[in-house]
């Protein structure tokens, strides 16, 4: 590397947990941990090396934990970034004893000439989507509101036809972790010019974060599948379609920029990690912000 440029990112799971705690199901929230923070690095084109996890809870069972962390761990082994300490802090009376919180912390590196901007994109990009393995880390103070009356194990337990699985497994799957799509990316030649996480706020939140002044980005709302449980929860809780997309990812997790010559060798690249692209949309002249049309 000619200029060795560190990044870092923070994040929890949020109130997901509160299904964890239900279930009574432990390993995936650790891998949903990591791929909030090294999702936000590699988005900056950063590459993760090492990560610490922080873990408070009301009283320490040793097997929770150690469920807890080996998510973590899973998640560090999709990422290949090091778990390399943590702190666990019992909190008698501030915490429930069965509850506890989770978060973490990643450091990433990248050659500042590597780093993704957003400063050369311009009209005529095109926008690569990556699929969304669900609801990720975002939005479960609203899931658990629409879902009020299934918020019991029996309900998370109960099996929905729409989504081929139950609703506890299909609204705990654990959030995609991006670094490897990103860096096959990068490894076929592919100059990613901007990039956008998206999390909390949805698409008119995250978006825009990856544009200049002069440019917007407009999404093709039928460019790629809607995930089943995205329609269950608008339809069981009478949500808005715009507050859907400015609230959740509605299907894709990482949208990149790139240059309208190379978004066929960025597709393939994203295949061969394993990850589902969709074309959802461009880059056009007109006032920062985004179109989901």
């Amino acid at each position: 590397m000619e200029k060795p440029t560190l990044l870092s990112g923070t994040d929890g799971v949020g109130t997901k947990l509160k299904l964890a705690f239900l279930m009574d199901k432990h390993d995936t929230v650790g891998i949903d941990c990591v791929a909030m923070c090294v999702n936000d690095v590699a988005c900056a084109g950063g590459e993760p090396l090492f990560f610490l996890d922080y873990i408070a809870c009301g009283k320490n069972y040793p097997e929770k934990i150690a469920r807890i962390v080996s998510g973590v761990a899973e998640g560090c082994k999709q990422c290949g970034a090091a778990l390399i300490g943590g702190e666990t802090a019992e909190m008698p009376g501030f915490y429930p004893e069965d509850e506890y919180d989770l978060a973490g912390f990643a450091v990433g590196i990248a050659d500042e000439k590597d780093m993704i901007t957003g400063a050369n994109l311009k009209a005529g990009d095109v926008l690569v989507g990556l699929a969304s393995s669900g609801v990720h880390s975002n939005g479960f103070s609203l899931v658990r509101k629409v879902f009020e009356q299934e918020m019991t194990r029996e309900g998370l337990e109960a099996y929905y036809e729409e989504l081929g699985t139950t609703l506890g497994e299909a609204l705990i799957a654990p959030t995609k972790i991006y670094v490897n799509a990103l860096k096959e990316i990068k490894a076929a030649g592919v100059k990613v010019k901007a990039c956008s996480h998206i999390t909390g706020g949805g698409f008119y939140e995250n978006v825009p974060r990856m544009l200049k002044d002069g440019v917007r980005a407009v999404i093709k709302k039928d460019s790629y599948p809607v995930p089943p449980i995205f329609k269950l929860l608008a339809k069981k809780g009478s949500i808005a379609e715009k507050m859907m997309y400015n609230t959740y990812n509605m299907g894709i997790g990482m949208i990149v920029a790139v240059d309208p010559a190379q978004k066929d060798q960025a597709m393939e690249a994203a295949r061969k990690a394993g990850e589902t692209p969709y074309l959802i949309g461009t880059v056009e002249a007109g006032e920062k912000g985004v179109d989901v049309c």
